[in-house]
């Protein structure tokens, strides 16, 4: 139990901080003070350091987002009332961690594409597995593949481009804005399609 419960606190402070502060900004040091874990311990868990510690926080955080945002999705009956609420809750938990807790994967995804190919093909992982999960969601309402894969991209597009405008002006209309625009692509998704 100490150990699940040591590693498990290593990762939750070093998906907290890269989210916060992106790779670079963000030591080892730092991580280990956050989680109340000895220095060492990070090693332990993670014997290639930074690096692997980045790549286990990118995939676990991003099956962990994928699966909360789902939920959101199917909590309501209608989907186009599920995609503004979805985006909205985003907006919420935005604006009250006063804008410093977006997604991590997008946070490290921007700083590391170019530099990291480790962790750059961890992100477009997740982010592959993202627009797989929606695509299988947008296919209960739009049965053609393609169509239900391109609102499948714009949703997770939209989705981080709106996290970037909210926290650049601390602001959530973008999150609110992009909810909106989704229903309105999957209604005229839907109409193209004869499926209203």
């Amino acid at each position: 139990m100490g150990q699940t419960d040591t590693r498990a606190r290593i990762r939750g402070a070093a998906a907290a901080l890269f989210r916060r502060h992106g790779y670079s900004a963000t030591g080892l040091k730092r991580i280990a003070a956050e989680a109340d874990a000895p220095f060492g311990s990070i090693y332990h868990f993670f014997p290639g350091g930074k690096q692997q510690l980045a790549e286990d926080m990118i995939r676990t955080s991003g099956t962990e987002y994928g699966r909360m945002f789902l939920a959101l999705l199917d909590s309501a009956p209608d989907p186009a009332e599920s995609l503004v609420g979805a985006f909205e809750a985003a907006a919420h938990d935005l604006a009250a961690a006063d804008y410093a807790d977006a997604c991590p994967i997008g946070t490290v995804a921007l700083e590391v594409a170019s530099s990291n190919e480790v962790l750059r093909v961890a992100t477009a992982e997740v982010f592959e597995e993202w627009v797989g999960t929606a695509t299988r969601w947008f296919e209960r309402w739009v049965a053609e593949p393609k169509a239900a894969q391109s609102l499948a991209y714009s949703m997770v597009m939209m989705l981080e481009g709106a996290f970037m405008l909210s926290r650049a002006a601390r602001d959530p209309e973008p999150l609110r804005v992009a909810g909106r625009s989704m229903a309105k692509l999957l209604h005229a998704a839907m109409v193209q399609a004869g499926e209203d």
